[in-house]
């Protein structure tokens, strides 16, 4: 196997909204450049790339997959990716170490929701990326309106460098206008023969040729002269060009090919060869200290950690990105994270699930290990002595939860051995067991997610359970002061039990006003883990009751706070001022106090006009301009409140906060609302009171369970 110095190398990811051919397209690259004898296909259920038995049955990509090819002395890694949004968690891990973007577009339907969501993307890693439209052979198919679309939603940087010769069953022949040649492919594509271009397109060709050197000379200054003074840029001027721009995401070049059946990826694959940048001419990453990191071709060995496979006889397969020096079997480093010693045994490439064994990787490169212990996702390896920890992916919150029980007792430990294994697969996955809600809940990127998630469960770790309603994390308070008490007394024998308390419970807010009755002797400002706060003063004088047991009074308040009278849900934001009771010499004890601590809390909150607050979430949903009324209109009836909205071209940003209870199946609707063209992202924003109908049904139903109980 060859041994690729950085300058040949080209990491690539593809990127594109679901059906845009992104499967299609890697394996004809693979083919074209002989590196498979024979092309598969996505419903034949024999791609390269989606070889999981999940992808065969769905016919379409779940995880991003790692190729890689040689094309005339360059070698391409490939990444392909989903292009479902419920499985971005693979995208992102792809896009940290890409340094090139290629995204594929359907002729059909032009820019669709889930490219622009991916753009976001390549914009924050400042990923040099271009544009192939796919399927000019379709019925449907309509390139202008594809590049107006994409020059409306990614700005005038898109500049046309291929564009079909007819469309639709037609169609056979590519013009180039970088080149200003013609390419017309064969029947059954493959090698095209160079023509020149027909008379009938040379005023469009050379209109768009003028565009693209225009484009190119606008972003140097040096070639603007020389395009000003000569009336035209050289090749070698305009490669020049095109690699500068490219990488400043100046310019963003559009190709156009038909990868079903095999026609201009050669083209594509020689553009990315000659213009795209390699590995040390890219952008660098970061550190975890926010300094940018260049790579050292000749400098100490560094890896960096971006995905997690478990293969069958294998076990965890690691991903990673050569970011300094050479890595070779047998060399021993250092996992920055934990300080760890890791030596690393075989090295792999990929195709798939076909391996190949190597014995160096040098600089930029993409590679596979396994038995890396205590390595992770996100882990950079170095050297002993040269300490450096790269910034890790961050990946995006999750959208979606469900809560997860097992039928069969015994499991649990099966269970959470399964759980931690798949989350070190896929970070963007979360596994909560919940304490206060006494469930165990995963939280992911949409039902699709959870689908693939069930799926690994049941048929790899042969578990056995169902998917039920989460609950919700309800908060408890109060409106109105009140003052209350209770007296513990207990007799049975030997020594009893005696502790009384009164306390003032008043609602937490700013700027509270003093009692003239109390004189505050201490006071505690307590962060409540699950948020809000309490403040416990000890108001008391005279000696009524001893400091000593101040601590088991606020022990017995905190215990009931945790489990709240209304709903046995936690209570958070009140002041409580412990100002009068009284002890016994022999039988008062912290236990007592706080049975009577508890125990009066308990009355004063029910009397307290108490109310139930639950969860509101920021969403932000990304939507066609044509769905926006319904989108809208849904929210409103989801008890959302409209934020505001933004527009950029054709699609809408709506921003709303919406109850959590809410939102839970939010994701499948708003895909069946839009046709799948709309997406969303949420994060936490704040409690709010419930209103009062549904708080009592909430009240009423944990009665209820009580009962049962």
């Amino acid at each position: 196997m060859n041994v690729y110095q950085p300058s040949r190398i080209r990491n690539v990811v593809l990127l594109g909204h679901a059906g845009s051919g992104k499967t299609t397209l890697s394996e004809t690259m693979l083919f074209e450049s002989r590196t498979i004898h024979r092309r598969g296909s996505v419903l034949n259920k024999s791609t390269t790339s989606d070889y999981h038995e999940i992808e065969k049955e769905k016919q379409k990509s779940v995880f991003s997959s790692f190729l890689n090819l040689d094309w005339r002395g360059s070698k391409i890694n490939l990444i392909d990716t989903p292009g479902t949004a419920d499985y971005i968690g693979e995208v992102v891990g792809a896009l940290r170490v890409a340094d090139t973007a290629i995204f594929t577009l359907n002729a059909e339907y032009g820019v669709e929701v889930g490219t622009d969501s991916l753009w976001k993307y390549t914009e924050k890693y400042r990923i040099p990326s271009l544009f192939i439209v796919n399927k000019p052979d379709s019925e449907q198919s309509n390139f202008q309106n594809t590049v107006d679309m994409a020059k409306e939603h990614f700005g005038r940087g898109v500049v046309v460098v291929q564009y079909p010769f007819t469309e639709g069953d037609d169609f056979h022949a590519i013009i180039d206008v970088l080149k200003m040649t013609m390419y017309e492919f064969p029947e059954k594509g493959g090698k095209p023969d160079k023509l020149p271009i027909p008379d009938s397109q040379k005023a469009q060709a050379e209109l768009l040729h003028n565009e693209l050197v225009e484009a190119v000379a606008e972003n140097d200054e040096t070639l603007l002269d020389l395009y000003l003074e000569q009336g035209e840029l050289t090749e070698s001027q305009m490669k020049e060009g095109l690699q500068k721009s490219l990488l400043n995401r100046d310019i963003f070049p559009l190709f156009c090919c038909s990868a079903e059946r095999n026609m201009g990826t050669g083209r594509v694959m020689g553009f990315l060869g000659n213009v795209s940048p390699n590995p040390l001419e890219a952008n660098p990453p970061k550190t975890t200290d926010g300094e940018e990191f260049p790579l050292n071709k000749d400098g100490d060995p560094v890896m960096f950690m971006f995905k997690n496979s478990a293969e069958s006889h294998v076990g965890d397969l690691l991903y990673f990105k050569v970011y300094g020096g050479s890595v070779k079997p047998g060399i021993d480093l250092v996992n920055s994270r934990n300080g760890n010693s890791v030596r690393l045994s075989s090295l792999y490439l990929t195709n798939g699930e076909k391996r190949i064994e190597v014995n160096e990787l040098k600089t930029g490169d993409l590679g596979a290990a396994v038995k890396l212990k205590d390595t992770g996702v996100n882990d950079t390896l170095h050297v002993k002595g040269h300490d450096v920890e790269l910034e890790p992916i961050h990946f995006p919150d999750p959208i979606i939860r469900t809560a997860i029980k097992l039928k069969k007792e015994g499991d649990e430990d099966k269970l959470g051995n399964a759980l931690h294994q798949l989350q070190r697969e896929d970070p963007s996955m979360e596994v909560e067991h919940s304490q206060e809600l006494q469930q165990i809940i995963i939280h992911g990127q949409g039902e699709e997610h959870l689908s693939v998630i069930e799926y690994e469960l049941k048929n790899r770790f042969n578990l056995d359970f169902e998917f039920h309603e989460p609950r919700i994390p309800y908060r408890e308070t109060i409106t109105q002061e009140v003052r209350t008490h209770y007296k513990h007394k207990k007799q049975s024998g030997g020594a009893g039990q005696f502790g009384e308390v009164y306390m003032l419970m008043e609602p937490l807010r700013d700027n509270m006003p003093e009692h003239s009755d109390l004189k505050v002797r201490d006071e505690q400002e307590i962060e409540l883990e699950w948020g809000g706060k309490l403040i416990f003063r000890n108001c008391i004088v005279g000696g009524v009751i001893d400091n000593r047991f101040m601590p088991a009074i606020l022990k017995g308040i905190m215990e009931k706070m945790q489990n709240g009278p209304m709903s046995q849900c936690r209570v958070r934001d009140i002041r409580i001022s412990v100002y009068d009771g009284s002890m016994h010499s022999v039988d008062s004890n912290d236990a007592a106090f706080k049975t009577a601590a508890l125990m009066a809390f308990r009355d004063g909150f029910m009397q307290a006009k108490p109310k139930l607050m639950e969860p509101i979430y920021e969403i932000e949903v990304t939507v066609p301009a044509d769905y926006m009324g319904d989108v809208m209109s849904d929210i409103s009836t989801r008890r959302g409140q409209i934020q505001g909205m933004d527009a950029e071209g054709s699609i809408q940003k709506i921003k709303a906060q919406v109850p959590l209870k809410e939102l839970d199946h939010y994701a499948t609707r708003l895909k069946s609302m839009t046709q799948g063209s709309a997406s969303y992202t949420r994060s936490f924003s704040h409690y709010a009171a419930v209103p009062h109908e549904m708080q009592q049904h909430i009240v009423d139903e944990t009665m209820a369970l009580e009962e049962v109980g």
